[in-house]
C-alpha cells in the first residue's frame, strides 16, 4: 500500500509536466532490485503554437503553398494542394474578404498530438467583421508539428466538407449626367436600328438618313455607304437610340427601316464615349478582384473611363445573404443593398456633340477647358465609337462590333488624353516665354525673318513660306512667287512679331542661342519650361487614362532648333495642350482637367463635388505673360497673323497659336490651340486646342474647326461652313487646299 502510494506521489508530476508540454521525466539507471532514484531523463516536446502561427501567417498573405506544405501527410493525402487553394479562394471570395487577422487563446500539447485555439477575425466588404473561435488540431511528424486540416479551419459550420454560398441582389447600376442633368448612361428601353439593303425608297433616302443620323450620330454619307454595299435583301446596321427618341421622331415611317427593341444601360449615341466608357461582364480573370469588392461575379463593370473611375459609386451594394449549402435558412450574414450613387459630368452634352460633328468626319481630337477652373466641357476623339455595341442584347452587335474592333483607325483610342504627337509651331509659345525668362531675349529683339536660316555650320533650315513658295512654283512654272503673305519672307519682326508670324527662323535662333550661352547656363532652358507648362507628364486628369508625352534636353545646337518649334522627340497630348493653354489665358496657374462635375447619393448631399485643383504656376514674369497673350491675341486679329483669315472677324475676341507638326507621314499634323477673352460671368473663358491627324497645315484644317467650337459655344449653333464643305456637315466632293486662306506650320 505504502508503495503504491509512493509510486503515485512520483508519477503525477511527471504526467503534469508532459501535459504541460514541457517534456517527460523518466527514471534513470538504478541497481538491481532498487526503488527509482532521483536522477531523470528529459524528452522535450516542441510547442505546437509556432507551426500553427506560420500557418495563419501565410493565411494572411494568402500564400497558400506554404500553408499546404505544414499539412499532417494524412491531410495532402486526401487533399491535392489546387484543391485546397480553391476551398480557402472560394471562401474568401464568397465573404468577400478584404483583410484578415488572428490571435492564438491557448494550447494544448501531448506526446505526440497537440491542439491550438485561436480567433480569427475576416473583415469583409459587404457584411462586416465575421468572428470566431476556431480550435486547430496537430501531429507530430519527424519532430515537426504539422496541421490537420479540415474545412471547419476556414469556419466552423463548414466541417464535414460543407461550401460557403451568398446570394447576391445587386442595385440598378447608377446613372452618368452631363452638366445640365441630361442622362448620357441610363437604364431605358432601346431600339437597334438598321436598314434591309434594297427597301429604301430612292425619293427618301436623303430624309432617312439624315434622321438616323439625329438618332444615331452616325453621319449620312456612312449611312448611305454602307447601305449600298449590301446585297438586296441584307440587313443594314445603323445604330441604337432610346426607345423615347425613336417613337417621336418618326423614322419608322420611312420604308426599309428595321426596328429590334432591347433593354439595357443605353448610351446616348455620340456623346463623349471615350470620357464615359463602357461596361463588360467580369473577365475570368478578375472575378476574385471582384467577388472581394461584394460583388457575385456575374455583373457588368465599368472598363475604360467614367464607367471605369466611377465603379465603386456606379455599382452601390448588393443586398447578400451569406449561409453554408444545403442550410439557406441558416444565414451566417445578411446585408441589405446600397443604392448607387449618379455621377454628373463637367461636359455639356450638346457642346459636345455639336464639337464631334465639327470634326467634320476628319481624324483628331479636340478638348475645350473653362480657363478659370480646369473643367472639360468637351472631349472629342474621333473617330468614335459605339459603346451600345458592346451589349450582348444589342440586335446591331452581331454585325457591327467585330468591324469597329478590327477598324484600323481604331476609334477605341482616344486621341485626347492618350495620343502623342509632335506639337509644331504651337510650341512656340513656349520657347518665347523661355527667351523672355532668360534674358538673353526681350520683346524688342529683333530679326530677319528669311526663307532660310543658317546659323548653324554645314545646315540649311528653310522657314515655312519657302515651301509655300516652292509649291507656288511647281504649280505655276514660274521662277518667282506671287506677293501672297504666305509665299514671301516675313522680314525683319520682334519677338511677339515672330510669333505672330510664327517664323520659324526666329525660333530656330532662340533655340540655338539658348543652347550655346556661355557655360552652358540657358542649354535646357526651353525643355525646362516646356516641363513647367506640364509638357512631358501626366496632366492628373485621373478619370481617363492618357500618356505623359515626351520632352527631351537638346543634345546638340541643331537638336534645339527642332525642339524650338515643337519637332524633334517632343510630343504632347491635346489635353495637355488645352491645360497650358489654359493656364497662359487665366494668368499662370496650371488647373488640373477634370471631367466630374458631382457625385450623387440617391438622397442627401453629394459626396465629392467639383473643385478647381492647381497643379502648379507657370514660372513666368507678368510682364512676360502679358508680352505672350498679346502675341497670341495679334495671332487672330492682326492681318499679319496666321490665323486673321479665319478669326479676323469672330464676334468674340480671342487669342490662339496655329501649328503644322511634321509627322513621317505625307502630310503633317495639323494643330490649332487659343482661348476666348469675353470675360462675361454667365459665359466662362474657354481654352481650345484641335488636332487633325496628317491632314495638313495647321491654318487650312485646324483653325476653322476651333472657330466652329467658338461658334457653337457662344451661339449655339455654327455659323460659318468650312472651306471644305457646300453646307453644315456636307463635304464638298470638289474640295482641294483652299487658295485663300493663310496656311501656316
Amino acid at each position: 500500500m505504502k508503495f503504491t502510494l509512493w509510486i503515485k506521489l512520483i508519477l503525477v508530476p511527471v504526467f503534469l509536466a508532459a501535459c504541460a508540454g514541457g517534456g517527460i521525466l523518466l527514471p534513470g539507471p538504478t541497481k538491481t532490485g532498487s526503488l527509482p532514484t532521483a536522477q531523470t531523463t528529459v524528452i522535450h516536446t516542441p510547442s505546437a503554437e509556432p507551426a500553427l502561427r506560420t500557418y495563419l501567417d501565410a493565411l494572411l498573405a494568402e500564400d497558400y503553398a506554404s500553408m499546404y506544405a505544414l499539412l499532417a501527410r494524412t491531410s495532402r493525402e486526401a487533399l491535392s494542394q489546387d484543391d485546397f487553394a480553391a476551398r480557402y479562394t472560394a471562401a474568401l471570395n464568397t465573404m468577400s474578404v478584404s483583410k484578415m487577422e488572428y490571435n492564438i487563446l491557448s494550447s494544448l500539447t501531448n506526446p505526440q498530438t497537440a491542439q491550438v485555439a485561436f480567433h480569427f477575425v475576416y473583415h469583409t466588404f459587404l457584411f462586416g467583421d465575421l468572428r470566431r473561435d476556431i480550435t486547430a488540431n496537430l501531429l507530430l511528424e519527424n519532430g515537426d508539428w504539422k496541421i490537420q486540416w479540415e474545412d471547419g479551419l476556414i469556419l466552423p459550420e463548414l466541417a464535414g466538407g460543407k461550401h460557403l454560398l451568398a446570394s447576391h441582389v445587386p442595385p440598378a447600376r447608377g446613372d452618368i449626367y452631363d452638366r445640365n442633368g441630361d442622362a448620357i448612361a441610363t437604364q431605358t428601353d432601346a431600339d437597334a436600328l438598321g436598314l434591309v439593303s434594297g427597301e429604301v425608297s430612292e425619293e427618301s433616302g436623303g430624309a432617312l438618313y439624315n434622321a438616323l443620323f439625329r438618332l444615331t450620330g452616325v453621319r449620312p454619307e456612312i449611312i448611305r455607304n454602307a447601305y449600298d454595299s449590301y446585297p438586296a435583301g441584307l440587313y443594314v446596321p445603323v445604330g441604337e437610340a432610346s426607345a423615347a427618341a425613336v417613337n417621336k421622331s418618326g423614322v419608322t415611317n420611312f420604308s426599309g427601316v428595321s426596328v429590334n427593341p432591347y433593354t439595357s444601360r443605353f448610351y446616348e449615341p455620340n456623346v463623349a464615349p471615350h470620357a464615359v466608357g463602357y461596361t463588360l461582364y467580369i473577365s475570368k480573370t478578375e472575378v476574385n478582384k471582384y467577388t472581394r469588392l461584394g460583388y457575385n461575379g456575374t455583373e457588368r463593370v465599368g472598363i475604360e473611363g467614367i464607367e471605369k473611375w466611377g465603379e465603386e459609386y456606379l455599382h452601390g451594394r448588393d443586398a447578400a445573404s451569406l449561409y453554408v449549402d444545403g442550410e439557406s435558412s441558416n444565414v451566417l450574414a445578411q446585408v441589405t443593398s446600397q443604392p448607387a450613387d449618379s455621377i454628373t459630368l463637367t461636359i455639356d452634352k450638346d457642346l459636345q456633340q455639336q464639337a464631334q460633328d465639327a470634326m467634320d468626319g476628319l481624324p483628331g481630337a479636340i478638348v475645350v477647358m473653362e480657363v478659370n477652373t480646369g473643367k472639360v466641357l468637351a472631349m472629342v476623339s474621333s473617330p468614335g465609337y459605339d459603346p451600345n455595341l458592346y451589349d450582348t442584347n444589342n440586335f446591331n452587335r452581331q454585325w457591327a462590333l467585330q468591324d469597329m474592333l478590327d477598324n484600323p483607325d481604331q476609334p477605341t483610342f482616344n486621341r485626347a488624353t492618350q495620343g502623342q504627337y509632335p506639337l509644331g509651331s504651337v510650341f512656340k509659345i513656349i520657347t518665347m516665354a523661355a527667351a523672355l525668362e532668360s534674358g538673353v531675349f526681350t520683346p524688342a529683339s529683333t530679326f530677319d525673318c528669311t526663307y532660310a536660316y543658317t546659323e548653324i555650320p554645314s545646315h540649311t533650315l528653310y522657314d515655312w513660306t519657302w515651301q509655300h513658295c516652292q509649291d507656288e512654283k511647281a504649280a505655276t512654272g514660274k521662277d518667282t512667287c506671287s506677293s501672297r503673305p504666305s509665299n514671301l519672307p516675313s522680314g525683319m519682326l520682334t519677338l511677339p512679331e515672330g510669333l505672330m508670324r510664327s517664323c520659324d527662323p526666329w525660333f530656330y535662333h532662340i533655340g540655338f542661342s539658348l543652347y550655346n550661352q556661355e557655360d552652358g547656363k540657358y542649354k535646357n532652358d526651353i525643355s525646362n519650361m516646356a516641363r513647367a507648362f506640364g509638357l512631358g507628364k501626366a496632366t492628373g486628369i485621373e478619370q481617363v487614362a492618357e500618356a505623359e508625352g515626351s520632352i527631351p534636353d537638346p543634345t546638340d545646337g541643331l537638336d534645339a532648333t527642332s525642339i524650338a518649334i515643337g519637332q524633334g522627340k517632343v510630343t504632347v497630348t491635346p489635353i495637355q495642350v488645352a491645360t497650358f493653354i489654359s493656364a497662359v489665358a487665366n494668368g499662370g496657374t496650371l488647373y488640373r482637367p477634370q471631367l466630374v462635375q458631382k457625385i450623387q447619393p440617391v438622397s442627401g448631399d453629394p459626396i465629392n463635388v467639383f473643385r478647381p485643383q492647381a497643379n502648379g504656376t507657370l514660372p513666368i514674369k507678368a510682364e512676360d505673360l502679358k508680352v505672350i497673350q498679346d502675341a497670341m491675341r495679334e495671332v487672330a486679329r492682326n492681318p499679319r497673323g496666321t490665323a486673321y483669315y479665319t478669326l479676323g472677324n469672330f464676334s468674340y475676341p480671342t487669342a490662339a497659336k496655329t501649328g503644322t507638326a511634321e509627322s513621317g507621314a505625307v502630310e503633317p499634323h495639323a494643330w490649332f490651340a487659343g482661348y476666348s477673352l469675353y470675360n462675361k460671368p454667365d459665359k466662362p473663358d474657354i481654352a481650345v486646342a484641335v488636332l487633325v491627324n496628317n491632314k495638313g497645315e495647321g491654318a487650312t484644317w485646324a483653325a476653322p474647326i476651333f472657330r466652329r467650337v467658338m461658334e457653337i459655344y457662344f451661339f449655339g449653333r455654327p455659323q460659318t461652313i468650312y472651306p471644305w464643305e457646300s453646307g453644315f456637315g456636307v463635304v464638298d466632293p470638289e474640295y482641294g487646299i483652299p487658295v485663300t486662306p493663310t496656311p501656316e506650320p
